[in-house]
């Protein structure tokens, strides 16, 4: 060997001497504890927990890498890490920071121009990670950075464990793109926890270190070249975990709910919602929802909230099926209310004593003068009743009778109310929503809804719902008496007075005492179902985000079978009889003549209270009172032809007199009829049998529909 031969050979033991000595007389530059590092780690994830600290939903946060929780070692399959540690540092249980025999050997090799072979055991490849300094650049590292990372690695040997030195090299290694760590590299690649790893994915996930980016065949068999495992299934494993993304986040419970409160990177939110309630929640919403997609019917929202504490306890933002339905929240999204306000305007009656539960209201057609026109509400089922009580016309949401309310209690003032119990969207003047508001034309959202819901089943008390359990309980306000609550309670409770319109069987009824009341919006474009029992209020809004019509699909049908799936599957807490009366309210007999409704006991505020209800002629002349004269009816396009209806009516008539419609007879005319309207001018007659006529109305109908260019 000749002397040039030999001294390189006795350099690398010189160099290595020298490094010795420099570490003893220079101490490297303080490292950071196992528990520092451990502590400042932070995922790229934040996450969404229940009331008792389970994971509703994960929502990323950092996207300049993707890492989830830290794992600890002992939550790492035994298989990885013997993997790892036989593939990167086959001594590492052995050296103290640095293999002096693997060093000497790479450093040989380095300057005698032999393969280039990695030296750095895990201890050093972790300091490098630790130090952005250490990290090698596009031609390695330099001679002084090789150094440094020596002693940095020997440093934290003198501090470290080494199941702490593997457990934070597994923890903040680099395996692939931007997944970082085991715990992100398990899940995303393996779809797993790192603890259930099998042999032949932890050979493949450590033969992937030293070319992260390299294909699944060049993985698999460098993981053949360091095992005696199949080749074959080794193959089969890279392709697997390697050449098939995988979904980056699973479908959570809450994610427009994550999305608006999770902002920091390792954030836990602690929420009052509970696991078990949302997610009961949302496969009853998803499994309803699918029902429903051939009369077009896509989304849906539910809102579940305890009455006492006001936490809510169930957020279902959105049907969760569609990339767009997971954006928009159907909490907060206004729709258009539907009869859903009506137990407010009935309840301002009541309070007020314009009305008792048996008052009677005459559900009759109606033509009101309005600022733009005559306003002629309709019922749903586009019939009407005669002459009702309030029982009956609040339960069976008749329309035309909750408008005649209206008159009594004033538009402006109900809007007043309906603000001041948390309705803050409806915040025109009464002007702009005219008697429709009894209708429900404003837009509400599900939390409102369910909030003002709430103060019904509190005895009249507003209150905010509570999605922080940290919230400090506000002080309850006084919006409605208890005994005018309690009435609108008792009759949304009454199953025999929503017979008029529901019938005996429907969606409505639950096994233990509860009000509830539904809507449909114009055009069938919203459904609603809120009501409350005892303990417990929830709301459920259905249709489209987009905003387009379902079909033949109301509240009822729509939002009442998920209402009543939800409420049933709460824990009723063996509350499931009536709530008691409270003070100021009396039952007395109450008879009505003639006997539009039988003989009952029903419930009044105290001195309102009558043993007999007559029911008083409206005319003694007969006249047409629908259509009114002169009023000019608009054909609105976005309703179906075959459900835009006019009603025929005529008002102290007798079965001597008819109805004629442009000279075609249409009946007697003590009935009353739909007209399918056709735009022109028309005249409606009411007469004699000789031919005389009593009264005449002449109406206009004008087709919206935009011209054809």
């Amino acid at each position: 060997m000749t002397g040039r031969g030999r001294f390189a050979l006795a350099l690398p033991a010189l160099l290595l001497a020298a490094i010795l000595v420099a570490h003893a007389i220079w101490p490297a530059a303080p490292v950071p504890s196992f528990e520092q590092v451990r502590d400042g780690y932070r995922p790229s994830e934040a996450w969404l927990l229940d009331r008792r600290g389970r994971v509703l939903d994960v929502k990323r946060v950092d996207f300049g890498i993707r890492r989830l929780d830290w794992v600890m070692l002992d939550g790492v399959s035994p298989a990885l890490r013997e993997a790892i540690v036989a593939g990167e540092d086959r001594r590492f249980r052995r050296h103290g920071g640095v293999d002096w025999t693997a060093a000497a050997g790479a450093l040989r090799d380095r300057l005698t121009g032999g393969p280039n072979r990695g030296g750095s055991t895990i201890t050093m490849q972790l300091a490098a990670l630790l130090d952005a300094d250490l990290k090698a650049g596009g031609g390695g590292r330099r001679w002084g950075q090789k150094l440094a990372q020596m002693r940095a690695a020997l440093a934290i040997e003198q501090s470290w464990t080494k199941d702490q030195i593997l457990e934070a090299y597994l923890n903040l290694l680099d395996f692939r793109g931007e997944l970082q760590g085991i715990g992100a590299t398990a899940k995303f690649l393996a779809g797993k926890h790192p603890s259930g790893l099998t042999t032949n994915e932890s050979l493949v996930l450590a033969a992937l270190l030293p070319s992260p980016g390299a294909s699944a065949n060049r993985v698999a068999a460098r993981a053949c070249a360091r095992s005696r495992a199949d080749c074959a299934g080794l193959r089969v494993t890279a392709g697997r975990l390697l050449d098939k993304a995988r979904a980056t986040r699973p479908p959570g419970l809450a994610p427009q709910l994550a999305n608006a409160l999770l902002h920091s990177p390792g954030e836990r939110r602690r929420t009052t919602l509970d696991l078990d309630i949302q997610r009961r929640a949302v496969e009853t919403l998803g499994r309803h929802l699918g029902g429903l997609t051939s009369r077009n019917v896509r989304d849906g929202a539910v809102l579940v909230v305890d009455n006492a504490s006001g936490e809510v306890l169930a957020y279902v933002a959105s049907s969760g099926s569609r990339s767009r339905a997971a954006q928009v929240d159907g909490v907060r999204a206004p729709r258009q209310a539907g009869s859903t306000l009506k137990p407010f305007l009935y309840g301002m009656a009541l309070e007020k004593r314009y009305l008792t539960p048996a008052s009677i209201l005459d559900d009759s057609p109606i033509n009101l003068q309005t600022k733009v026109g005559l306003y002629i509400p309709q019922n749903y089922d586009l019939d009407f009743k005669g002459a009702v009580s309030v029982r009956t016309a609040l339960a069976s949401s008749l329309n035309v009778p909750a408008v005649r309310t209206l008159v009594l209690v004033g538009v402006e003032p109900f809007r007043d109310r309906l603000q001041r119990i948390g309705y803050d969207g409806i915040d025109r003047d009464g002007d702009y929503y005219g008697f429709s508001l009894a209708l429900g034309s404003a837009e509400v959202t599900l939390w409102e809804q369910v909030t003002a819901y709430r103060m019904l089943a509190r005895g009249g008390l507003l209150a905010p719902l509570l999605l922080d359990p940290g919230t400090p309980d506000a002080a309850d306000q006084r919006v409605m008496p208890a005994a005018a609550a309690f009435l609108v309670g008792d009759i949304l409770g009454d199953r025999a007075a929503r017979v008029t319109t529901f019938g005996l069987a429907n969606n409505l009824n639950t096994r233990f005492w509860s009000a509830v009341k539904t809507g449909t919006s114009k055009d069938m474009r919203d459904n609603w179902c809120i009501g409350w029992s005892r303990r417990y209020t929830v709301g459920v809004w259905v249709g489209n985000f987009e905003g387009d019509s379902m079909h033949n699909v109301s509240g009822v049908s729509g939002a009442a079978p998920v209402w009543q799936n939800v409420i049933a599957q709460l824990d009723q807490g063996g509350e499931i009889a009536a709530p008691a009366p409270p003070e100021g309210v009396i039952r007395h007999e109450v008879r009505f003549d003639p006997a539009i409704e039988g003989t009952r006991e029903d419930w009044f505020l105290s001195g309102t209270e009558t043993a007999l209800i007559r029911a008083v002629p409206t005319s003694s002349f007969a006249r047409i009172v629908s259509p009114a004269h002169g009023v000019v009816i608009a054909l609105d396009p976005d309703i179906p032809a075959h459900n835009t209806r006019v009603p025929v009516r005529a008002e102290g008539a007798d079965r001597t007199l008819s109805l004629k419609m442009d000279g075609r007879l249409l009946g007697r005319a003590d009935a009353s009829y739909l007209w399918a309207p056709r735009p022109g001018a028309h005249t409606v007659l009411l007469q004699r049998a000789d031919g005389s006529v009593v009264d005449k109305a002449q109406i206009t109908v004008r087709d919206l529909k935009p011209a054809k260019k």
